[in-house]
């Protein structure tokens, strides 16, 4: 499944599903008690869903530093991460939510 985040602010956005769950999943507009298939990011929850994608990506970010510290330290190999970092991965949808932010339009997905 893809989700597909759309705006009359903006292009729409595709993402694959557990891109779009766990972007979804860290603004709080989707869990497994709550599936968002469909749903609706009003513009004035997108500032908290800003700051959430923030402080996630941040708190991988250390996490994966803390990570190198403690295999350099113990003088083991690196682990190894995925490929695409979340920073990477949310970077469009947060393009998307601070254009419809200037635009005062919603986003919306599986309508």
């Amino acid at each position: 499944m893809l989700y597909k985040f759309k705006s009359k602010a903006t292009g729409d956005l595709i993402m694959l599903q557990p891109n779009g769950e766990r972007v979804l999943e860290i603004i709080g507009k989707h869990s497994a008690a709550e599936p968002s298939v469909k749903g609706i990011l009003l513009v004035e929850q997108m500032p908290q869903a800003l700051e959430a994608l923030r402080h996630a990506i941040n708190q991988e970010e250390a996490q994966r530093q803390q990570a190198l510290d403690d295999a350099a330290r113990d003088n083991k190999p690196a682990p190894k991460f995925e490929a695409i970092s979340l920073r990477q991965r949310a970077l469009p949808f947060m393009d998307m939510v601070r254009a419809c932010q200037k635009e005062d339009e919603p986003i919306t997905w599986g309508v």
